[in-house]
């Protein structure tokens, strides 16, 4: 991968990780479900009038939409709703690092190379050493349901390979715009929920976790991620995401509280070198 590559994966990682802090505060507030329907409507309006819909097939768009808002998100949204620590949940959600390349393999034939089975090992371990110091703090539920999230996105990734957009904020916004009707609809069954509408006026820090959540988050993040799946292997571009823990673990941590300890801090540092491994292993080898 280009230099710069490399660094827009780790600023899309940055975005993702403090983006845990924005969905704690906004669902500590509303219902999961509702603040995951905001998220998408903020993201896909206005922006619908001001971009093109991007030259992919429509199933592939609304199914997009649909996993990666309505799926993905509405577990994860709901997970940390029911206790869940964001932290903890920026961690288990790398699990679609496996299902990514999974499926990968089996629909494209992308078989990872021995320098990327090494450093994803090596991610990995520091993964479930940061998951075991976290351990008596994992509900099983909420735990099952970001499992279940992952898988998700993993099938996410898969489409957006499959789509091969063109146009990346095209493509990031027109899917959006599937997602949120299903998501009031979903509030509205199991939360209760009026369409579309809060109980209550929201607070400022509802609001501008929503807007961070829509923006930076949806619209800048999803974008380059797909730019990023679409110009490289997958096995190349979703180790990247094994730093999302990282970023959210220390934010959520300097928000919340969340204890980073010793062992947290090792977990971590396998983690980047994992990354490092799979990322620079090649170049090293060739010298």
């Amino acid at each position: 991968m280009p230099v710069a590559h490399i660094l827009l994966a780790i600023l899309v990682s940055a975005v993702y990780g403090i983006a845990f802090v924005a969905i704690k505060l906004s669902v500590t507030e509303l219902p999961p479900l509702l603040v995951t329907g905001y998220r998408y409507l903020f993201a896909a309006i206005p922006l619908v009038f001001f971009v093109p819909v991007p030259r992919v097939p429509a199933r592939l768009l609304i199914a997009y939409g649909l996993t990666q808002g309505v799926v993905m998100f509405g577990l994860i949204f709901s997970a940390i709703r029911f206790g869940m620590p964001p932290g903890l949940a920026s961690l288990v959600v790398q699990m679609q690092v496996f299902f990514t390349i999974f499926f990968s393999a089996a629909l494209f034939g992308e078989r990872p190379r021995n320098r990327e089975i090494l450093g994803a090992a090596i991610a990995i371990a520091g993964i479930c050493l940061i998951g075991f110091a976290n351990a008596d703090v994992t509900p099983v539920v909420p735990f099952l349901m970001v499992i279940a999230s992952a898988a998700a996105w993993g099938c996410a990734n898969i489409i957006a390979k499959m789509a091969k957009p063109q146009a990346m904020l095209g493509f990031v916004a027109w899917s959006s715009l599937a997602a949120p009707v299903p998501l009031f609809a979903l509030s509205m069954l199991f939360e209760g929920t009026a369409f579309g509408l809060p109980d209550h006026v929201p607070s400022l820090t509802a609001v501008l976790s929503v807007a961070f959540l829509a923006y930076p988050t949806t619209v800048f993040a999803f974008a380059a991620w797909v730019f990023l799946l679409h110009s490289h292997p997958a096995a190349t571009v979703t180790p990247f995401a094994l730093l999302i823990p990282v970023f959210g673990m220390a934010s959520t941590a300097i928000a919340f509280g969340e204890a980073l300890t010793p062992v947290t801090a090792v977990g971590s540092a396998l983690v980047f070198l994992g990354l490092a491994v799979n990322v620079f292993g090649g170049r090293l080898i060739r010298r």
